[in-house]
């Protein structure tokens, strides 16, 4: 095997992860309604991957209008945050280190989840051309309305609200989800942002809901325990800006302004081509003093190669994640990987969940 970073451990903050793998957020659909309180399996399947040096859970909304799609936990209620509390427990029981991702998903929703069957949120009423998961299959999403602008500090005090919770659940940290085409990510972009108001515009105020929900998130909790996730050029959700590199390089400046602990970069686009779209991630690199979490289609290789060359300090892996809960002890031999289950990857129990076999487990079968 050639030599690598990968296996080297890395301060974050107040921790030591004792590797530079990161498990990316996966939703997985398997939360409890009618609360959507994490399940009793997602405390196996958490502790199943506690060898990654940080695990970011799947993405979490932080209030019921922040719901996307159908059995994906909260991170708002006593009995979720009890439900989390097991999780973190476990995860660190095993030695690992677990934040969570906070979410709220705006537009990308359905009238069947939000409260009173009402209209998701966005930043103005332009209906997405995308799918989301409710009754167990794929529909189209619904209709959205415009956000009051006085409706949204209500949207930072959730983030707010979300941040204490998670502390309270036992979390190292938070990350906040401002990518693939979420609220945060719909506000700072030009093709989804269509206000004349404060928040809308110029790249200064379509930015502004992401950085003051990152002040926001960091007062409670504290830089060193907030990272954020973006993706500048992904299509994901039927994302769009007409000119990323300037708008990405603004919202880097005032997120190293506020000193949070790491940016999470999908580069590329979203689960697809690494090359979809130019764009200088290493220009976000410079202006980010702190941790840069590299995301997308990474294997061993690539994150080999990307660590020796400094162009990333971590590097994410997702589906992988999936299906092999000891992904740190496969890379480190050389040993080959489960292959993941498509089918099982929403909703269902068991099976494609904790069911995937270790190779210590393998070996004893065989």
């Amino acid at each position: 095997m050639s030599s690598t970073k990968l296996f080297e451990p890395y301060k974050l903050g107040p921790i030591t992860l004792p590797n530079r793998l990161v498990m990316a957020p996966l939703t997985r659909n398997r939360a409890v309604p009618p609360g959507m309180v994490p399940s009793p399996l997602a405390v196996d399947y958490y502790g199943q991957r506690a060898s990654a040096g940080l695990l970011i859970t799947e993405a979490t909304q932080v209030s019921q209008q922040g719901q996307g799609y159908q059995d994906t936990p909260g991170i708002y209620s006593k009995e979720q945050v009890a439900g989390w509390k097991k999780i973190t427990d476990r995860v660190h029981e095993r030695g690992g280190h677990i934040f969570v991702q906070l979410w709220h998903v705006g537009r990308i929703s359905h009238t069947s989840l939000q409260p009173g069957g009402g209209k998701p949120v966005a930043p103005s009423a332009i209906r997405a051309k995308g799918k989301t998961f409710v009754g167990g299959q794929f529909v189209d999403v619904s209709e959205p309305r415009a956000l009051e602008l006085s409706e949204i500090p209500g949207i930072i005090d959730d983030f707010k609200r979300g941040t204490a919770n998670a502390l309270a659940a036992g979390f190292d940290g938070v990350e906040i989800h401002g990518a693939n085409g979420y609220l945060l990510d719909q506000f700072a972009r030009d093709g989804t942002n269509k206000r004349t108001d404060a928040y809308g515009g110029s790249i200064e105020n379509r930015a502004k809901l992401m950085l003051e929900v990152s002040k926001a998130v960091t007062a409670e909790a504290g830089p060193d325990k907030t990272g954020i996730r973006i993706s500048p050029v992904t299509p994901a959700n039927d994302t769009a800006d007409s000119n990323p590199q300037p708008l990405f390089d603004y919202v880097v400046d005032g997120l190293e302004a506020l000193k949070l602990v790491y940016i999470h970069v999908i580069e590329g686009a979203t689960g697809g081509p690494r090359d979809i779209a130019p764009f200088d991630y290493a220009s976000l690199r410079q202006r980010f003093k702190r941790a840069y979490i590299a995301n997308n289609s990474y294997d061993f290789e690539l994150a080999t190669k990307q660590l020796a060359a400094n162009a990333a300090d971590l590097i994410a892996f997702g589906k992988p994640f999936i299906s092999n809960p000891d992904l740190v002890e496969r890379l480190k031999k050389g040993a080959p990987l489960n292959e993941w289950d498509k089918n099982t990857f929403y909703g269902g129990g068991a099976k494609g969940y904790t069911d995937y076999p270790t190779l210590q487990a393998k070996e004893a079968a065989e």
